[in-house]
């Protein structure tokens, strides 16, 4: 289960748009949201119907600043599975240029049952 996602980053993603800062470049709550989409977009395939994944632990380290304009490439990689738990490496990094790696790290996802998690709540 792999995926590969592609960004442009735009003003809206910004760590001042996000509240995550003062600057015009991409904030961390976004870089964390592209990679959480795409571990999703690795996952889809494999639930069954009625199942989904949610997100239950993470772990990145955001190591360069994206300027408005640049896209920027998620991978998602399968690191381990056990039954319903699913952890994944990710890393992003610029398209063009030297694809400098701007983000590592590692996401954990569980498969549930949508409609017996919501029912929880």
């Amino acid at each position: 289960m792999d995926a590969t996602l592609t960004f442009t980053v735009t003003e809206e993603d910004t760590a001042r748009a996000v509240g995550s800062g003062s600057l015009e470049v991409l904030g961390t709550p976004r870089l964390l949201a592209w990679c959480e989409a795409t571990t999703c977009s690795a996952i889809e395939d494999s639930l069954d119907e009625g199942a989904t994944s949610v997100g239950t632990r993470i772990s990145l380290e955001h190591l360069g600043a994206s300027a408005v304009g640049q896209q920027v490439e998620v991978t998602a990689s399968t690191s381990y599975v056990d039954g319903r738990l699913h952890r994944f490496t990710v890393a992003a990094r610029h398209l063009g240029g030297n694809g400098k790696v701007i983000g590592t790290g590692e996401i954990t996802r569980v498969v549930v049952d949508a409609e017996r998690f919501l029912s929880r709540l």
